[in-house]
């Protein structure tokens, strides 16, 4: 994928949803699937950084063996929710190329509800490419809306993380690919 744009949204999507990734421990994972919802004792007070991407996910959770991150959920949200969110986020990094200045910045950190960061993406070895994936960090109102509205359902796909990484351990990296989700560039721009 050497034509890749160096900041691009890949997911898994249809006409109503994008499912992002998360990682939690069994006590949040388990009671989340069983209700197809957060529930307790899911935090809202906290940002919850949401995926697109399941290998920066399984970067990010060392293919769901990280404490804490045992459990990989696939959660299904509304598509407009996804991109409200991304419509009223800010950039987890000051921009000199989006923000007049840094104090610009300082102040839509204080009052977006959501936040944009670009992580180089990864290869199904985990090794960093040289162009960047998203990460979203929804708090406040952002974090209600995704908990109580956006959510359609949730999967857990623990089980794909670790069959995809035991193939890679018996050297059938072709048999390992051909389990990823089939991700496609995702048709919105962001602006942070």
């Amino acid at each position: 994928m050497t034509d890749v744009p160096y900041r691009q949204i890949r997911a898994v999507f249809d006409a109503e949803t994008v499912v992002v990734y998360q990682a939690y421990s069994p006590a949040i994972a388990g009671p989340a699937v069983a209700a197809g919802r957060f529930v307790p004792p899911f935090k809202r007070g906290r940002m919850t950084w949401v995926k697109p991407s399941f290998l920066w996910m399984m970067y990010r959770c060392g293919w769901a063996t990280k404490p804490g991150q045992e459990q990989v959920l696939a959660v299904s949200i509304r598509r407009a929710g996804f991109e409200w969110a991304l419509d009223n986020s800010c950039s987890s990094h000051y921009d000199r190329d989006v923000y007049a200045d840094r104090q610009a910045w300082q102040r839509a950190v204080k009052t977006s509800p959501a936040r944009v960061q670009w992580d180089p993406e990864r290869s199904l070895r985990l090794q960093p490419l040289p162009y960047r994936s998203l990460q979203l960090g929804l708090s406040g109102v952002a974090s209600d809306k995704y908990a109580d509205e956006w959510v359609t359902g949730i999967t857990d796909v623990t089980g794909l993380a670790r069959g995809i990484k035991g193939r890679l351990d018996a050297g059938d990296e072709a048999g390992a690919r051909e389990l990823l989700p089939a991700e496609q560039p995702y048709p919105f721009s962001v602006r942070a």
